[in-house]
Order: structure tokens, then C-alpha cells, then sequence
């Protein structure tokens, strides 16, 4: 991959202009928020930030993701039950539980 190189002038307050290339590489428009780090090698790396709503933040734990790829991987292995009705799900757990409660 050829590399392409992109100038912009820091100005006061530490300002610069995000070359119209790199905005539209990132995807990223006016308002968005921007993530600037340092790698290993000292290079400078920008990325747009994914800003996760507070009332979504729980399915991005690494917990959630976890069980999420678990889950994804029982439909794809045809590990499911599928009912008919929710009262024979519940049926189905409630015998589970019993099924638990006498094994103890």
C-alpha cells in the first residue's frame, strides 16, 4: 500500500485543520470527536472516537461480548430449544430447576 502524505499548519491554541482525505478516511464529520495516541514506535495515530451512550454501555463489556459470541456460537452449532409458547418455556425451566433441586 503506497503511502499518501497530507499537510496541515498548527495553529494558535494548537489547532489544526483535519485534511478533507484523513476525515473522510475516518468517516468522521464536523462535531465528531477525535482520539489522538502514541504507539510503541512513537508515531502519532488518530482515530475517531466511538462514543457509547450511557444506557448502551453494558453491552459493550468484555462480560456481555463474551456471552454474546457463547451465544452466537450455540445457534450456530444448533444448540437451541425453540418453543412454541412462553408457557412452555417457563415450563421447560421450571422443570430444569426441579430437575437441579433434587439432584442436590
Amino acid at each position: 500500500m503506497e503511502k499518501a502524505f497530507y499537510k496541515s499548519r498548527l495553529r494558535t491554541k494548537g489547532q489544526i485543520t483535519v485534511p478533507a482525505e484523513i476525515r473522510s478516511a475516518l468517516g468522521v464529520e464536523e462535531g465528531d470527536d477525535l482520539v489522538f495516541y502514541s504507539d510503541e514506535q512513537g508515531q502519532v495515530r488518530i482515530s475517531r472516537a466511538q462514543i457509547i451512550p450511557p444506557d448502551q454501555a453494558w453491552f459493550w463489556s468484555k462480560r456481555w461480548q463474551k456471552l454474546e459470541h457463547e451465544a452466537q456460537a450455540d445457534l450456530e452449532a444448533g444448540r437451541v430449544v425453540e418453543f412454541s409458547s412462553l408457557s412452555e418455556a417457563l415450563a421447560a425451566l421450571d422443570s430444569i430447576e426441579a430437575d437441579d433441586d433434587a439432584e442436590n
